[in-house]
């Protein structure tokens, strides 16, 4: 029996009333079609649907921090606009449940995969975009990406701690970061919790609402102990 998702359903969740036929597009990845005559692909949309993520970012960046330079509002802009943390925003609205995948993708867990989920979740935007008008793309937009954006933003300086802590381990000829994370919740919800471990040594420990949050709080943690030095973060 052909796949057929519950489009009710995810418009329930969505909360806009997204065109059938424009979201049944969005869903569709190219392993589908590539097994169903090329029928298009989601590919087209997902390229608006960056350009509009990309936008509605960068307006509200420029708007909110008034003060920031602009390397730090593209520093910022990166840690929420990349395809780890688009995929756990489409993992939060149950995205994978009505992807049109490929058998193959199906068999290896193409669902939950992040770059599919990622490009997915653009294209319901590009879908949104042409469905209902900019301005309440920019708000549903806006809704699910501002929390990440201050989460974000909160860290001030400590964007990249990760890379600031191995930096510090290997000129003390620590070992390499391993980070062990953990997380609690429900599927819409999940609450992450990380250790960063040098040399068999807990050194670290964070908290955050995605995994790759947690981890920058670890780091920042063990930096932190590492240098004794204390700088402002969430």
């Amino acid at each position: 029996m052909p796949f057929s998702p519950d489009l009710v359903e995810l418009r329930r969740i969505l909360g806009e009333p997204v065109d059938d036929a424009m979201l049944t597009l969005a869903l569709t990845h190219r392993s589908y079609s590539y097994e169903n005559g090329h029928i298009p692909t989601n590919e087209r949309l997902e390229f608006l649907g960056d350009a509009v993520l990309g936008l509605v970012v960068t307006e509200y960046l420029y708007r909110s921090y008034p003060e920031e330079s602009e390397g730090y509002l593209a520093k910022v802009r990166a840690a929420v606009v990349n395809a780890a943390a688009l995929a756990d925003l489409a993992r939060s609205i149950r995205l994978g449940e009505f992807l049109f995948v490929g058998r193959g993708e199906e068999s290896t867990g193409g669902r939950d995969k992040t770059s599919i989920l990622a490009d997915t979740f653009e294209a319901v935007l590009g879908a949104m975009y042409l469905s209902v008008g900019p301005e309440r793309t920019r708000t549903f937009v806006e809704s699910h990406v501002v929390p990440l954006i201050q989460e974000s933003a909160d860290m001030g300086a400590g964007l990249d701690w990760k890379t600031s802590l191995q930096e510090v381990a290997a000129e003390r000829g620590r070992g390499a970061p391993e980070y062990r994370v953990r997380w609690s919740g429900p599927e819409h919800a999940k609450h992450f919790s990380a250790e960063v471990w040098l040399d068999d040594e807990c050194v670290g420990f964070g908290e955050g609402s995605s995994k790759k949050v947690a981890e920058q709080h670890a780091a920042a943690d063990a930096y932190e102990s590492m240098t004794q030095t204390r700088h402002s973060r969430a």
